[in-house]
């Protein structure tokens, strides 16, 4: 085989995956195979978003499986599509390889997407295909709603809650970074090859709120970006934060990492947790909305700041 040489066609690919993508549904017109996907649809409120995940950047090959990685991108899509109050149906797929990929590697990334895509009832329509130095995922995905929950819609008074407490994610990335592994560490490990969202949480929480999104990037940096979209503070307690199940056993895995519990909890991202404010939601509480502007932290040290894109 020649040098730089794929070790499959693109339409051997493009079969395999029509095959584990393949569904029966009446409102598929089109599917994978063609220029686009047509789907027939009644009016509603549609909701789209698009994720991008590089090499190295939001995953690495030699820490993550195929099919990890699948699921990893496929959750971001995904939860962004129930963080606006909506349930996500159709998705596209658009990926980049070297061409040196096995074909199995490259169809368990499909399987992984596949995995996590069946979860919530939708369906993997159509994407494509093409070489470059890295890989690259890039999903759409198209879901609808009644009455969206948008970013600005915090009131004075709300409480502040979260789905399940976050930090898993990076606690795992350090972890990966340190080579450190057993017990709760290795938990979180998976939690930042393969998150696992809690999506039926993501749509009771979603019934009541006035403010809702997906704590991707951190919990600090989400829960800003809502106080500044709805012009209030939020207060995040600290005290409120200890009181979370999950959190004496990040504790632990904190100390074996040699990091500070709340850096993870407050700065780490990837493990798309659901932030809301509301009254009464199917939540942890973690603080309250209040007049006034940014974030107020109580009981609690300003914590290192998390990565971010282009830092």
């Amino acid at each position: 085989m020649a040098s730089g040489e794929a070790l499959w066609s693109e339409r051997e690919l493009i079969l395999n995956i029509s095959e584990i993508f393949a569904e029966a549904n009446s409102e598929l017109m089109v599917g994978i195979g063609d220029d686009a996907a047509v789907v027939s649809r009644p009016s509603s409120n549609l909701v789209v978003t698009t994720d991008m995940a590089v090499q190295d950047v939001h995953f690495k090959t030699e820490w993550s499986s195929a099919r990890e990685i699948g699921k990893k991108v496929a959750a971001a899509n995904l939860a962004d599509i129930y963080a606006m109050g909506g349930k996500p149906r159709y998705l596209t797929v658009a990926m980049a390889a070297t061409g040196g990929e096995e074909l199995d590697w490259m169809l368990d990334v499909a399987r992984g997407i596949a995995d996590e895509v069946r979860i919530t009832g939708a369906q993997v329509i159509g994407g494509d295909l093409t070489k470059g130095e890295k890989i690259v995922i890039s999903i759409t995905a198209i879901g609808e709603c009644k009455n969206a929950i948008l970013r600005s819609g915090a009131k004075v008074g709300d409480s502040i809650y979260v789905t399940t407490l976050p930090g898993w994610s990076a606690a795992g990335l350090i972890a990966l970074q340190k080579k450190i592994s057993g017990g709760a560490v290795d938990f979180a490990i998976s939690e930042h090859r393969a998150p696992s969202v809690d999506y039926d949480n993501a749509e009771q929480i979603a019934i009541n709120a006035n403010s809702l999104c997906d704590i991707s990037d951190s919990l600090l940096i989400q829960a800003e970006q809502l106080a500044i979209a709805s012009g209030v503070e939020f207060e995040i307690d600290g005290e409120l934060l200890k009181a979370h199940p999950e959190f004496a056993e990040l504790s632990q895995v904190a100390v074996l990492l040699n990091v500070s519990v709340f850096d993870l909890i407050l700065s780490g991202g990837e493990d798309h947790v659901f932030l809301a404010t509301g009254h009464a939601l199917k939540g942890f509480e973690i603080g309250k909305v209040r007049a006034g502007s940014g974030i107020r932290l109580t009981h609690l040290a300003t914590p290192q700041p998390g990565w971010q894109h282009f830092s």
